[in-house]
């Protein structure tokens, strides 16, 4: 099987992976509406590998909800978590035998309770661990690229001694979360830091792509700080919330804005982005209604209802809904009240 990452043209942009927003429905959602090429590359929720391999029947059928797909996400690639290596050898088996095209391994998620595994974020206090879970996952599925996902440092930068550690265990890719876990998201992302990591890159003449990500506007942001820093491309997450359409504006965005081009960003009309608002909730509903709570949703509602005249009292009416009905008849009521367009 091919390597992906090693077809994608540069710069490319990448779907970054969020729990309970990338989920199955969003995806396909994003999909639809960043045509023509959509992100280069999408991401699963990260889904503990742990679980797949040790939870009950029931436990486990759940997990593997997480790992479905369309084939107009491709390539797509399934991330997990863990701190066992047997356990990553495994999750990354299944991934080949499901037929993703590539196995990501975060090393970045500050969530408490993954944490308290020694996966996630805490495996920046662990490289020789680190490794052993790249080596394991490359064991697990020969035939698919092995990524990564990580922080500049837990406590502090410790870029200098952390990417290089990485780099060794040769993954395909290294996306590059420009704050450390302590950090979280309370300071502007470093990408002064992501144009050293591809410097370390280059130093140690690795073949290893890496992708900056942090605080990213859209794809236009993306273009700028990918031309700036030398990456090979850039991880938009928060930017997508509400815009499943995000990524359409890519394909204006290979020509560099130093030349003169400006980013043209796709913005559909409001009564269409209000019509794909419901149309998104149907989906959740359809797909994950039956295994994920409706509240889900609430977090993109106020991402769709924003920045427009009667936006707050429409807000507020979707964050009492219960189901997609109701969503349907609110939104469709204050279109025709609206007269929006």
């Amino acid at each position: 099987m091919k390597n992906f990452w090693e077809t994608l043209p540069k710069p490319f942009f990448v779907l970054a992976p969020l729990a309970n927003v990338t989920d199955a429905a969003f995806r396909r959602l994003i999909a639809k509406y960043s045509k023509p090429l959509g992100p280069a590359v999408f991401y699963t929720e990260f889904v503990s590998a742990d679980g797949l391999m040790l939870a009950d029947e029931e436990g486990r059928a759940k997990l593997m909800r997480d790992l479905a797909f369309g084939k107009a996400e491709r390539p797509i690639a399934a991330q997990f978590f863990t701190s066992k290596p047997e356990m990553m050898e495994r999750a990354a088996a299944l991934a080949q035998e499901l037929g993703f095209d590539g196995v990501d391994i975060n090393m970045g998620c500050p969530d408490k309770i993954i944490e308290k595994q020694g996966a996630g974020a805490k495996l920046m206090l662990n490289p020789k661990l680190a490794q052993e879970l790249i080596a394991a996952a490359k064991k697990g599925a020969p035939l698919l690229p092995v990524s990564v996902k990580t922080r500049l440092g837990y406590n502090k930068d410790i870029l200098e001694e952390w990417l290089p550690a990485l780099l060794e265990a040769k993954p395909a890719a290294i996306a590059l979360h420009a704050r450390t876990r302590k950090e979280m998201s309370k300071v502007p992302a470093r990408w002064s830091q992501v144009k050293r990591a591809v410097e370390i890159r280059g130093e140690m003449k690795s073949d290893t792509l890496i992708i900056g990500n942090g605080d990213l506007k859209d794809i236009e942001d993306a273009q700028v700080k990918v031309e700036e820093t030398g990456a090979d491309g850039a991880m938009l997450g928060r930017a997508i919330f509400g815009r499943p359409w995000l990524f359409a504006s890519a394909e204006t965005a290979f020509r560099s804005p130093s030349v003169g081009v400006h980013v043209q960003q796709f913005l559909p009309p409001l009564k269409d982005r209000l019509r794909i608002c419901i149309e998104h909730t149907h989906l959740f509903e359809e797909l994950l209604g039956d295994i994920k709570s409706f509240a889900i949703m609430k977090k993109h509602f106020k991402a769709y209802v924003e920045g427009f005249p009667g936006a707050k009292e429409l807000r507020v009416e979707l964050m009492e809904t219960k189901n997609a009905t109701e969503v349907e008849k609110i939104i469709k009521s204050f279109i025709v009240k609206e007269g929006s367009s």
